[in-house]
């Protein structure tokens, strides 16, 4: 069965840096996109950022793009989301999901999610 598992979340202080991974299994990565979304107490589940593995593109959201890197690699599938210069509106639940294409990183376009992992940016 497909799953997604992501990891790597914690607490973090303003200016700091975290790495999440999205280890996945009983799929191939290369013939799927990768995304990851977050949602913040309160607030909508957002797209953050998605990488279509097979070809390395990349997509990131303007809340994103220049303080964080989607990378892949694929012998070990796993997807990484490299995240600097956090601030406290990072604060959120984090997932991954998998999707056919990356699109304009919407929900719909997504099959299967993984549970989370919490980042908490705070001083």
């Amino acid at each position: 069965q497909v799953e997604l598992e992501e990891s790597g979340g914690g607490l973090v202080q303003p200016g700091g840096s975290l790495t999440l991974s999205c280890k996945v299994s009983e799929f191939i990565l290369g013939f799927y996109a990768v995304a990851w979304f977050r949602q913040a107490p309160g607030k909508e589940r957002e797209g953050v950022s998605c990488i279509n593995t097979g070809i390395g593109s990349k997509v990131y959201a303007d809340s994103a793009r220049g303080r964080f890197t989607i990378s892949s690699d694929n012998a070990k599938n796993t997807v990484y989301l490299q995240m600097n210069s956090l601030k406290p509106e990072d604060t959120a639940e984090y997932y991954c999901a998998r999707g056919n294409f990356c699109g304009r990183l919407s929900q719909n376009d997504m099959d299967y999610w993984g549970k989370g992992t919490l980042v908490t940016v705070s001083s």
